[in-house]
């Protein structure tokens, strides 16, 4: 079974905009083959400001040859009552390069190339508590 990944986005920012709807699925690098591998989908809750490693590639049974394809899911789900704070954010990095801020409710889905070396981090901006999911979609070289 394929794994896919789907957005709808609506605005009423411009004027006759109406909606906009996308499907992906998600292939091995060059191919129509579906990436098969997964981390799996994991919870990691945080409570300081401290930057830390969610997705540690060389942790990770990731063996991946060159211009290979690999997807992360991670979506800031709020705190551990499950109110989602928009205020609060949580800076995501790779490599300690910032990719950008994960507010309350705000997900994110991107590539990355799951080199050792190449982490996956995060830093909440301040010391509230938040919960973080994740997964990493792969193919294995």
């Amino acid at each position: 079974m394929a794994t896919t990944a789907s957005i709808t986005i609506n605005s009423d920012i411009l004027p006759n905009y109406g909606a906009y709807t996308k499907t992906m699925t998600l292939t091995k690098a060059g191919t129509l083959n579906d990436i098969t591998e997964t981390t799996g989908y994991s919870r990691r809750k945080l409570a300081s400001t401290s930057k830390v490693d969610l997705i540690t590639m060389a942790n990770e049974l990731v063996e991946p040859l060159d211009d290979t394809a690999a997807k992360v899911y991670i979506k800031n789900v709020g705190n551990s009552q499950g109110v989602i704070d928009k205020s609060v954010g949580v800076i995501v990095l790779i490599n300690s390069v910032e990719i950008g801020v994960l507010y309350g409710g705000d997900f994110l889905l991107m590539p990355v190339t799951v080199v050792d070396g190449e982490d996956i981090e995060v830093k909440p901006q301040t010391n509230d508590i938040v919960i973080l999911e994740y997964a990493m979609y792969y193919e294995e070289g």
